[in-house]
């Protein structure tokens, strides 16, 4: 417990720094760029996100900055800063969802080579079923510097929690700070399998519509749900690496 925030929001600004570790730790960080975002509290129209010129592996709980909907930050005393994209991307979602708490967004390798793909993403293995007809795209406009882009992404998002943004990148929202991750983490995951198989020049097996509808709404069963079984071991894994996070 810090003294400085309930417990509500230290235990968001805890999980919160977790997950970025875990970007990191996952090779889905981008030096000093990108973002992730949470929902300060339950009685807040705030969100956290990373100061401006940190590493993701040097996100802590306590440092993470708090602003409004539109980018202000509400510390006015703190010599942080956030860079516009952040606010713009995320900003956008969280004012639009009010179902979604964290919002993620990265640049991975795998994710930017299938954002550039005409055709997206085509879900083929068992651990990505839960994308099938549950994939957003959004057309690339340059640097998201222009607010007037905020309201074009919530309509391309609609009621997704996964979105393509082309020539650009990935990103995923969840309910959770845990299921944000554990979409991400299956969404590069799956970008990679598909370049993987593409690589073969060999020809692909595609499951039936069906089979693909039916295994995504398992994922709904309390027994899969993502992030739930996940989340103790993976903030185990970053205990055992003497994460600063914590702090």
């Amino acid at each position: 417990m810090n003294e400085k925030y309930d417990d509500e929001e230290w235990s968001i600004r805890l999980n919160l720094a977790a997950c970025y570790h875990l970007a990191d730790h996952f090779h889905m960080s981008d030096i000093i760029w990108n973002h992730i975002t949470a929902k300060t509290s339950l009685n807040k129209e705030t969100f956290l996100i990373n100061p401006f010129g940190l590493r993701y592996d040097e996100i802590t709980a306590s440092n993470l900055v708090e602003i409004t909907l539109d980018g202000k930050l509400v510390d006015s005393k703190t010599s942080a800063s956030i860079n516009d994209t952040g606010y713009i991307i995320h900003g956008a979602i969280h004012e639009a969802r009010q179902d979604i708490n964290c919002v993620m967004h990265t640049h991975s390798r795998a994710g930017l080579a299938i954002s550039a793909l005409k055709d997206g993403l085509t879900p083929m293995i068992q651990d990505t079923a839960v994308f099938h007809n549950r994939v957003s795209y959004h057309d690339w406009e340059g640097m998201s510097t222009n607010q007037e882009e905020c309201k074009r992404l919530a309509k391309s998002l609609g009621n997704n929690k996964v979105m393509i943004l082309r020539n650009h990148g990935l990103l995923t929202c969840g309910e959770t700070i845990r299921e944000a991750f554990m979409l991400m983490y299956y969404l590069d995951k799956a970008c990679k399998n598909q370049i993987d198989v593409m690589s073969t020049n060999m020809e692909t097996i595609i499951p039936s519509n069906n089979i693909m509808e039916y295994a995504a709404g398992q994922y709904d069963d309390p027994r899969f749900k993502l992030g739930d079984h996940e989340w103790p071991a993976l903030l185990r894994l970053l205990d055992k690496k003497k994460s600063i996070y914590k702090t």
